[in-house]
């Protein structure tokens, strides 16, 4: 998951794209004293990535409300649902986010830690959406792994010496180990995933992983 138009990954990310030309687009029907959908998504992004959860979800649900053809893109907002603790919307967010986005394992591992907070692990895995092809390192892996049939230690095997792989694999093994009960380990990946060497590889969700240390991890 990434919100740069330019940085499109194949498959996957092309919903960013989706969304922000939708946003972008109406931005001449939009009142000249009023924030455009665009720049309400920007300033709901700048106010997550800052750790102000609820000042972002004002922005994020802005934008589902005025633009109910664009609430589906908004896997932004379901992270800051999660973050938030509001889990049952959250998980809305996610299944809503599958119909247009069918490919993306992101999308389904924020679901099962959605539901696993409310239901528990065991919940999450029932309900555990399917996905198509996301080609990036690692994310077979780490669908796998939340779906109990690969261990963590093969994820962190397939992500190999790429970077972003890398990135992407101490992420999830942390929510799916914090999901577990595992605290210690979650503690530990966090902390690798928030590191600065991955802030250009992560993207967004690098900036995720950081607030997530500072709300949880420390």
């Amino acid at each position: 998951m990434t919100s740069h138009v330019r940085k499109v990954v194949v498959g996957v990310a092309p919903k960013v794209c989706a969304t922000w030309l939708l946003l972008l687009g109406v931005a001449a029907c939009v009142p000249a004293l009023g924030q455009t959908p665009g720049a309400l998504m920007r300033q709901a992004e700048t106010d997550f990535l800052a750790g102000r959860i609820d000042a972002s979800l004002v922005g994020f649900d802005q934008v589902a409300r005025e633009r109910p053809d664009v609430a589906p893109q908004l896997w932004q907002r379901g992270i800051a649902l999660y973050y938030a603790g509001r889990y049952e919307e959250c998980r809305q967010q996610f299944e809503s986010h599958r119909l247009v986005n069918p490919a993306d394992v992101e999308n389904a591992t924020w679901h099962f830690l959605c539901v696993a907070e409310v239901e528990g692990p065991e919940a999450a895995l029932a309900a555990l959406l399917p996905v198509g092809r996301d080609g990036r390192t690692p994310m077979p892996e780490i669908y796998e792994m939340f779906a109990g049939r690969l261990t963590q230690q093969q994820v962190l095997e397939a992500a190999g010496s790429d970077l972003r792989g890398q990135f992407y694999a101490h992420l999830y093994l942390a929510l799916y180990q914090e999901a577990l009960g595992q605290s210690d380990a979650a503690r530990d990946s966090i902390m690798l995933a928030a590191d600065s060497r991955f802030a250009a590889a992560g993207g967004y969700m690098h900036g995720v992983a950081v607030v997530h240390r500072n709300q949880r991890g420390r």
